[in-house]
């Protein structure tokens, strides 16, 4: 008896099936469990001739009790066994959705002209393509109803709102991502990590000039109140990455420091450096910086107190000047 059945199929599957369960309970890192544990190869290789061995007493099993049967009994297995497996419900959905009348009933729809031998076939519509007719009829009412009668939003009102959604996950994106900073959106940092790295960068590319206490030697003096281009958080990234005056200011950093390490740097200078006390400050330099931001905030008021005078006190009791 020939065995048709996809044999080598069960044992492929079965065998990826037991590999793919020892890589999910066998921890062996990056690489494959059977490289790092040959004792893997090995099992898997007793799996496979395990599974081999399976499908052949199976096959000897069939083929002995097929030898037993008679041969009614044998053309019936046959007949099952080589019975092909249909999708019956599918097919039928597929028919009764396709509504075309077989060939030998195709007589019963056939119309009466005839053009040079050539007949015309009355076909119905296909009753998917109805029913899909009927689906778009109803879509339509509810679209109508909703956009045209009852004001539903449009697509400008729809736009404005993914616009404004992609801004917030932008600006929430921009957080996260401190690579990303610029002089509009630089700000003050005060994180000890922050201030750690930015006197790690100080430090490594600044001192030369500036002095370690930030004193000034070579370039200004960072202690004090006056800036030369301006102080300020946003003023002081800027002259970082772009660098000082023309020909006897620092040079530009953008392309040695990253945006982070710029903003840290910075950071660093003005809370950690400025309004410190250096061993040998340099004479000051540039215009005292006054924060923008601050100057339209009005002065607290003085409020004096009022003295209580009891009815009872003369003037002559007051004391003289």
């Amino acid at each position: 008896m020939k065995n048709s059945s996809t044999w080598w199929l069960r044992i492929l599957v079965g065998f990826f099936i037991v590999l793919g369960l020892m890589e999910y309970f066998v921890d062996s890192g990056n690489k494959p469990v059977i490289f790092v544990y040959p004792i893997a190869l090995a099992f898997m290789v007793f799996i496979l001739l395990l599974m081999i061995a399976i499908e052949l007493i199976v096959a000897a099993i069939e083929n002995v009790m097929y030898q037993t049967l008679s041969i009614e009994a044998k053309e019936r297995y046959l007949a099952v066994k080589n019975k092909k497996w249909e999708w019956t419900w599918g097919k039928r959905a597929y028919l009764k959705l396709l509504g075309s009348k077989p060939i030998e009933k195709e007589g019963e729809i056939i119309l009466d002209h005839n053009y040079d031998g050539i007949r015309e076939l009355d076909n119905e519509l296909p009753p998917w393509w109805v029913y899909m007719f009927y689906a778009s009829i109803v879509f339509a009412v509810v679209y109508l109803a909703r956009f045209h009668v009852f004001g539903g939003y449009d697509q400008e009102l729809e736009y404005e709102r993914e616009v404004a959604a992609a801004q917030l996950e932008i600006e929430a994106y921009k957080k996260t991502a401190k690579d990303l900073v610029d002089e509009n959106t630089v700000e003050l940092l005060i994180d000890a990590s922050d201030l750690s790295s930015g006197k790690t960068v100080f430090e490594t590319n600044c001192i030369a000039c500036h002095m370690v206490d930030g004193g000034g030697g070579i370039g200004p003096n960072l202690t004090d109140e006056y800036w030369i281009l301006g102080g300020g958080i946003k003023k002081v990234f800027h002259t970082i990455s772009e660098g000082g005056r023309d020909g006897k200011g620092m040079i530009a950093w953008k392309q040695t420091l990253k945006p982070i390490e710029r903003a840290q740097v910075a950071s660093y200078i003005l809370n950690e450096i400025v309004g410190s006390t250096p061993a040998n400050p340099k004479a000051a330099e540039g215009d005292i910086w006054i924060n923008p931001n601050m100057q339209d905030v009005p002065a607290p008021e003085m409020q004096i107190p009022e003295l209580e005078v009891d009815s009872t006190t003369s003037v002559s009791d007051s004391p003289s000047k």
